[in-house]
């Protein structure tokens, strides 16, 4: 049901969340030497095509078989290279090691979230980063994009003890403004997550 959902949705708008990447995420790419880059519940492949531009290995998935198509139809315009596989979050494995995992808007019931955030733990080399942004629990009351359900936004605190083995170089949450396609868009509560695994 969810994922025939996502699949009328990516296939019924020319973007979903926009062709520009994430605000937060590209400011991390650019300040940052290219290396291996994981890329979750990817969607359309906006932050992706933006890190294989800039020189990283992209490895990126989605349950949706239209967001991968769509992906790889603009990485070949873009004249990138993504290895992009059509895989559900639960059936995910840590098989790769990366220096970035990249969480953007992946919101998960906590059965699943804390099982899939060890997994990517294991997923960094040493020294590698997490980097994730995602609404905050205030989001429930705005009308800028996010899940409706209060169990599937995040706070500090919980987002902080699922990867309490990362060394935080910031975790916070705060106020701003979306503009990312049609669907994020407007005033926004999120969470803002930088970690390293030492």
């Amino acid at each position: 049901m969810e994922k025939q959902f996502w699949n009328n949705r990516y296939s019924e708008n020319e973007t979903v969340y926009g062709k520009e990447p994430n605000i937060f995420f590209k400011n991390f790419i650019n300040a940052h030497k290219p290396g291996r880059i994981l890329l979750p519940a990817e969607g359309e492949g906006r932050n992706a095509i933006y890190a294989a531009s800039k020189g990283w290995q992209v490895d990126a998935f989605d349950f949706s078989e239209t967001a991968k198509e769509k992906t790889l139809e603009r990485a070949a315009l873009k004249k990138v290279s993504i290895n992009y596989e059509t895989m559900n979050i639960e059936d995910f494995q840590p098989v790769k090691q990366y220096e970035v995992v990249a969480l953007i808007y992946v919101h998960l019931p906590e059965a699943i979230r804390k099982v899939f955030h060890q997994k990517v733990y294991q997923s960094l080399v040493p020294g590698g980063y997490l980097v994730l942004e995602a609404f905050s629990k205030e989001q429930i009351k705005n009308t800028s994009g996010g899940p409706k359900d209060l169990s599937l936004l995040y706070d500090a605190p919980t987002i902080c003890n699922d990867f309490q083995f990362l060394h935080m170089l910031s975790c916070g949450q705060k106020e701003i403004i979306l503009d990312e396609g049609s669907f994020h868009r407007g005033k926004a509560d999120v969470l803002q997550m930088i970690g390293q695994k030492l």
